[in-house]
């Protein structure tokens, strides 16, 4: 099943069609304080609320995809947390230390949206194509075996990134928190229709030029893992988010006027927009210098033991 935002605070499931089917007074009946509410609201009654959903969609009835405007589908999680590389670049190497960053939940970029490069003197705004996972139950301390049993559903995700702001090689908050930095779409798959999470190919074209092309076999902690490894820090609750990480072989620019399209097998695509004001310039096409840089420091890692109660 397939969970869309659209127009302002409509939320509904995109039939087989290529139309979504209304679902937003199943939501409201749970009398959610805001918009932002609607989703955590649908996923935590989701067991109740699917019979109705199903039905919904087999009546048909509902309005064509391209006389609606999608939203991203998450408004405002409670968390947003990111995970620093995880991917393996293509070496054959061992286990990085797993790490974690938070990213800021203001002002979500969407579907047909307009990521807003800041003033800020940064070398460079890259685009990372990533994979997100939605949560879908309150979850602390998970293990193994009933890690994927928190999952809701998966995202495409854009992780926008401006370098060489806050402290030298530090992938900071600064860095990656900028109104618009957190781009999902075009919907929220359900994980049935996702049976295996590490067999997905991301790609992001920008002005229909390849530039990541890469598959989530390559992902150095599986999302089981992470689940577990998360858990083990911090509560997860229904609509939180863990982005799974970039491979950084294919990331480049992103400058004003471009169009960037996000594409996961299996979840969807959708496409930004850029706008910078000062209409600032650097090197089109694929920044190798940048991928071959995070190949090298995979070169010589730092193993890590696996956390009590997660996988090897």
């Amino acid at each position: 099943m397939r969970i869309a935002t659209f127009d302002d605070t409509r939320i509904g499931v995109v039939a087989n069609d290529d139309t979504v089917v209304d679902a937003t007074d199943l939501v409201e009946q749970f009398e959610p304080l805001g918009p932002e509410d609607l989703l955590p609201d649908l996923i935590t009654h989701f067991g109740d609320l699917r019979p109705e959903l199903e039905r919904r969609v087999t009546a048909g009835g509902g309005t064509p995809l391209q006389e609606v405007h999608l939203r991203s589908p998450l408004t405002r999680p409670s968390k947003i947390i990111c995970l620093m590389g995880n991917y393996r670049e293509g070496t054959d190497r061992p286990l990085q230390i797993l790490d974690l960053f938070f990213k800021s939940p203001e002002k979500i970029s969407g579907p047909g949206d307009t990521v807003i490069l800041p003033p800020h003197q940064a070398n460079i705004f890259h685009h990372e194509g990533e994979i997100a996972v939605v949560i879908g139950r309150e979850a602390k301390d998970l293990n193994a075996e009933e890690a994927m049993d928190a999952v809701f559903g998966y995202v495409a995700y854009n992780d926008i990134s401006a370098r060489g702001l806050g402290r030298s090689g530090i992938n900071s908050f600064l860095g990656k928190s900028f109104d618009t930095f957190a781009a999902f779409g075009p919907w929220i798959v359900t994980k049935d229709e996702i049976p295996d999470p590490q067999t997905l190919s991301i790609t992001v074209d920008v002005n229909g030029e390849r530039r990541q092309d890469y598959s989530t076999s390559d992902m150095e902690r599986p999302v089981p893992e992470l689940l577990t490894y998360i858990s083990s820090v911090t509560t997860l609750h229904p609509g939180d988010v863990i982005c799974c990480g970039t491979n950084h072989q294919g990331l480049g620019s992103m400058q004003d006027g471009d169009a960037v399209v996000t594409t996961v097998s299996g979840v969807g695509s959708f496409t930004l927009h850029v706008r910078d004001e000062h209409e600032r310039a650097w090197q089109r096409g694929i920044d190798r210098e940048a991928g071959e840089r995070v190949k090298a420091a995979a070169q010589h890692p730092v193993a890590q033991a696996p956390v009590s109660g997660g996988s090897a």
